[in-house]
């Protein structure tokens, strides 16, 4: 293993153009069980706990990935939203937060390293470490939007949340508070039951921007491929290895080689296997590039703090310029000699009331005293 993460380690510092494919496996160190593993959704399925027809509980039986599958969804959507409801309500509550595999990714940004990340999660959590959106392809979806699979069209995140709390069960048994059955929840749009999280099902098409970016992106702009914690089964997104020229190197990050079907040969000298925990896996690689004095040295919870400040801080940038801005409106308005003075009363009122909702330190009350001569 040392071997490898050595070889891993040199590919890395000479590579200017990484592109990374993620899978389930590496938010398991968040917390989110992955899909094939044993103790994964797949493995404990149990179709007879789902509101679902014999036939299509026989389905899922045969075939676990049918649960999520146009093929039912069409037919029944209550499967679905059944098997997802506290992974649903979870990611909108924020409840899992990114690994250290994952800051790995920011990792590689900072240091201009990264090109493309093609993720096949719906957690989002590669987001949540600062990655520029433009670098980020979300092979399957996402659960952080809401539309309907028939209309196509959008609905608010917080309004499905809460129907879905209300008319789905839990069969999981962790939440009292659920309905003992459930109810199909209807598209405000076109009214039929077809909402859902923006992912995609199986038997659907992938979003363009994936077979765009694959298009830009190989064979010869990539000259590393890393894959993460994903068993390279589900097509196309198990081809991006494959698509790079033949010199470029290839790195697999998972519990167990995979890949080989595909042409990854780990006796060769182009790919690299470094097996075990992604977490692990990564926190090695980092010391062995010698990243450790920014990176491995602190733990993932500190490494989430600092992203978690800088946006904090980009907020309150944000908020100051509106602020300022809003400052500025109030004293044009007030000086505006267009409007009776009580006009301008009304208007400067309004406006401070806004400047009240900014939650700002300033005490609106006492500005609007100071600036009183404004309004003579």
């Amino acid at each position: 293993m040392a071997a490898a993460t050595e070889r891993a380690a040199a590919a890395l510092q000479t590579s200017q153009r990484v592109a990374v494919l993620l899978g389930a496996g590496i938010s398991v160190g968040s917390g989110i069980p992955d899909f094939r593993s044993p103790g994964g959704m797949y493995d404990t399925l149990r179709p007879d706990l789902l509101t679902a027809t014999p036939a299509q509980r026989a389905l899922m039986a045969r075939d676990p990935t049918a649960v999520v599958s146009w093929t039912i969804f069409r037919e029944n959507q209550l499967p679905y939203l059944e098997l997802r409801r506290p992974f649903i309500l979870g990611i909108n509550e924020g409840r899992w937060k990114p690994s250290l595999a994952h800051y790995f990714l920011q990792e590689l940004q900072d240091r201009g390293k990264l090109h493309r990340c093609y993720s096949q999660n719906i957690d989002g959590l590669e987001l949540m470490t600062g990655l520029d959106r433009s670098r980020v392809v979300t092979c399957h979806g996402s659960l952080g939007a809401i539309s309907c699979e028939f209309c196509g069209k959008p609905a608010d995140r917080d309004w499905f949340t809460s129907a879905l709390r209300s008319s789905i069960r839990d069969i999981y048994g962790t939440d009292d508070s659920a309905p003992k059955t459930s109810t199909p929840i209807s598209c405000p749009a076109c009214g039929r039951p077809g909402l859902k999280p923006s992912t995609v099902l199986y038997g659907r098409s992938l979003p363009g921007d994936f077979f765009e970016a694959m298009e830009a992106d190989f064979p010869s702009t990539i000259d590393l491929v890393i894959v993460v914690g994903t068993s390279l089964t589900v097509s196309p997104a198990n081809q991006i290895p494959c698509l790079a020229a033949r010199d470029t190197p290839r790195i697999v990050v998972n519990m167990e080689p995979v890949g080989e079907d595909l042409g990854l040969d780990f006796a060769s000298k182009r790919d690299i296997f470094l097996g075990g925990a992604c977490d692990d896996s990564f926190a090695n690689l980092l010391r062995e590039l010698g990243w450790s004095s920014t990176f491995a040295s602190k733990p993932a919870g500190e490494r989430r703090q600092q992203h978690q400040q800088h946006q904090q801080h980009q907020q309150n940038a944000e908020q100051e310029v509106a602020i300022e801005a809003l400052l500025v409106k109030i004293k044009d308005q007030a000086r505006s000699k267009e409007l009776g003075l009580g006009a301008r009363r009304v208007l400067l009122s309004d406006m401070l009331d806004s400047l009240r909702h900014l939650e700002h330190e300033i005490d609106a009350d006492q500005w609007l005293y100071e600036e009183q001569p404004l309004l003579n």
